[in-house]
């Protein structure tokens, strides 16, 4: 997709978000906002995949959402890629919907491999398949997303630690560092300290992206994470997003994590993220 393309899927992407957590006032808004550019990114630039879906995905790039509440974004970046059809993201959170508040794969819901409505669990996960893809002489990578509030899960930090110690040097994870979580600022709930420090004395090559935000710089950290794989070392890039991007209301806080807008917020959002040449569902 050229640059173009990915603001207007991006634009799109917020269209979707905002109107799927609306219209069962359920889910949230905030780090799905936050995420519209990765996402789009990763799978509109960046990853080899087919949309014609295997659980297996041999010789395919993997990606696994660990940080499964932003299940908005994911969902709009998969139907928009060709996974199921666009107009399913109407079902969101209803009943005997595929498309449930957290992924899971039971439903049989094209492009999800993990059920990720506990934190922590995802970079576990994703270190096996990529330990798997090596023993199958695969050579694609396995990608994931991780909240900062996450990280005060305690098996993240094991995970982290097995990844350098056994060399997987095939996967990417990317921490969706905003600063918030539910319940306030990472700093007033948990402080993190000095990530990138904590990251690299566990052994990983760290990146960071003060503009999480911005298409162009996502793509350029993704290309520069993929080119340091293959080193012996796990590779992390701790990309500075805004919770609520695009919307002005949402930034600046906590209060959007969430919470859906109600049908004034909606009009009022919606109107920041006009209509694109993509439709609505």
């Amino acid at each position: 997709m050229t640059l173009q393309e990915l603001q207007t899927q991006v634009q799109q992407t917020r269209r979707d978000i905002l109107r799927m957590v609306h219209a069962v006032n359920s889910g949230h808004p905030g780090g799905s906002l936050g995420c519209a550019e990765f996402l789009a990114a990763l799978y509109g630039k960046v990853m080899s995949y087919s949309s014609d879906f295997s659980m297996d995905g041999k010789g395919e790039d993997l990606f696994f959402l660990s940080n499964g509440h932003i299940s908005p974004v994911f969902y709009s970046t998969l139907a928009r890629s060709g996974f199921f059809p666009v107009s399913e993201l109407a079902t969101f959170r209803k009943l005997d919907s595929r498309l449930q508040g957290h992924p899971t794969t039971h439903e049989g819901l094209p492009g999800i491999r993990i059920a990720s409505g506990s934190l922590g669990q995802g970079l576990s996960v994703a270190i096996g398949a990529a330990q798997a893809k090596k023993l199958n002489n695969d050579d694609k990578l396995v990608y994931t997303l991780h909240g900062d509030g996450e990280l005060q899960e305690g098996q993240v930090w094991e995970a982290l630690m097995y990844a350098a110690g056994k060399n997987v040097d095939n996967i990417i994870a990317t921490i969706d560092y905003n600063g918030r979580q539910i319940d306030g600022d990472t700093d007033q709930v948990l402080p993190l300290g000095d990530l990138k420090a904590k990251f690299e004395a566990f052994g990983w090559i760290v990146l960071q992206e003060e503009n999480g935000n911005d298409l162009e710089k996502v793509i350029a950290v993704l290309e520069k994470a993929k080119s340091l794989t293959g080193q012996g070392k796990p590779v992390s890039i701790l990309l500075h997003t805004e919770m609520g991007n695009g919307v002005d209301y949402m930034m600046g806080s906590h209060s959007w994590h969430g919470k859906a807008p109600n049908d004034e917020q909606l009009e009022n959002a919606l109107t920041q993220n006009p209509e694109t040449e993509l439709t609505d569902y």
